[in-house]
């Protein structure tokens, strides 16, 4: 089994928690459901969250999907003029037998416009 990287975004609509969760919700869902799987195989997630973020920690939206044994962390990504606002960013470190050129990265909605070169 090899240790993976998958990269993830989504842009939130607007800085709210609920809204937050949602999204974030939805982000981690796709990313576990396109590379096939569950929550043993996540080793690790790193989160970021653009500077105009601040209603909720992206990380609470995973814990309330059930993912409680798995090392979380959030960070704020770097405050760049002219960057995509209200975007919530993911580095899951995951166990797979996947090649790395079968692991879909995923990017929602207007997010997918930050990584045309991998977006799924």
């Amino acid at each position: 089994m090899a240790v993976r990287a998958v990269r993830g975004a989504v842009q939130l609509e607007r800085d709210e928690a609920g809204h937050m969760d949602e999204q974030v919700a939805a982000l981690l869902t796709a990313v576990m459901e396109r590379n096939g799987l569950s929550a043993d195989d996540l080793i690790s997630i790193w989160f970021t969250a653009t500077p105009d973020l601040h209603s909720d920690f992206p990380a609470a939206a995973a814990r309330k999907l059930g993912i409680t044994d798995v090392p979380l962390i959030c960070a704020q990504e770097l405050d760049i003029e002219g960057a995509m606002p209200r975007v919530v960013r993911l580095l899951a470190h995951i166990e797979s037998d996947k090649p790395r050129s079968e692991i879909a990265h995923v990017y929602l909605g207007a997010a997918a416009a930050l990584r045309k070169d991998i977006a799924q």
